[in-house]
């Protein structure tokens, strides 16, 4: 693991900083910190101590005043937007949410149109999985994994097999689990409904573009179930 930069004082912050900016004074960033533009901690003894962060805020701040000349009012307001997470317009008025990124839950589009020619046996999905063949048989019991008429298992059942397993691990056995099932048959009786009129070469991608975004709806509200909006719960 990379050891932390060691905090800088304001006296060597001004000079990290000066061959960028030759006008700065320490009085300058004191103002600057005045203006709650940026916030250093200070030691017991009241000695400001800027971390890597806090000087690539404070030169964010600086080119903001001389290449886009923008006021402190204007970019107190940018800065609370980025503390936000929002991206500042151009401007600094105003702010836009990030595009999210790729979720590593939710599979895209085309994986999802790939579907391989999985087929496993009972026995076999015990052991891909580590669970025992009762969890298997209870999981196939409560609806969670659904053979084929030969008692095969598809990709789908590998799957869920897997995050089955991962869940036994906290304590949540198939019967815990049916509530899950219970939900994806209504996503997937709703999303049947709504591609149901589909025909032609691209009704595979709208079906598989209606899965991805329910999967990703789902993944987020779940997240958000446990975490809240801030991240703590």
């Amino acid at each position: 693991m990379t050891p932390a930069a060691k905090p800088l004082s304001i006296g060597a912050v001004v000079r990290v900083l000066a061959d960028e900016f030759p006008d700065l004074t320490i009085s300058k960033v004191r103002f600057l910190e005045a203006e709650g533009l940026v916030s250093p901690p200070r030691t017991a003894a009241g000695y400001r101590q800027f971390t890597s962060a806090d000087v690539d805020r404070l030169r964010w701040v600086l080119r903001a005043q001389r290449d886009r000349f923008w006021p402190l009012t204007t970019i107190r307001e940018a800065l609370a937007a980025a503390d936000r997470g929002l991206a500042p317009a151009a401007d600094g008025h105003g702010a836009r949410p990030p595009e999210p990124p790729p979720d590593a839950d939710v599979p895209d589009v085309d994986d999802l149109l790939v579907r391989g020619p999985t087929r496993l046996t009972h026995r076999e999905l015990v052991g891909a999985t580590g669970l025992a063949e009762a969890e298997v048989e209870a999981l196939v019991e409560h609806g969670l994994l659904r053979p084929g008429p030969d008692g095969s298992h598809g990709e789908d059942d590998l799957r869920a097999a897997h995050a089955a397993a991962g869940l036994a691990r906290l304590g949540l056995e198939a019967r815990h689990l049916r509530a899950f099932r219970a939900a994806a048959d209504r996503e997937s009786g709703l999303l049947e409904q709504a591609t149901a009129s589909l025909r032609g070469a691209e009704a595979a991608r709208s079906r598989a573009e209606a899965v991805h975004h329910a999967l990703a709806l789902h993944a987020a509200l779940v997240r958000g179930g446990l975490t809240g909006h801030d991240g703590q719960r």
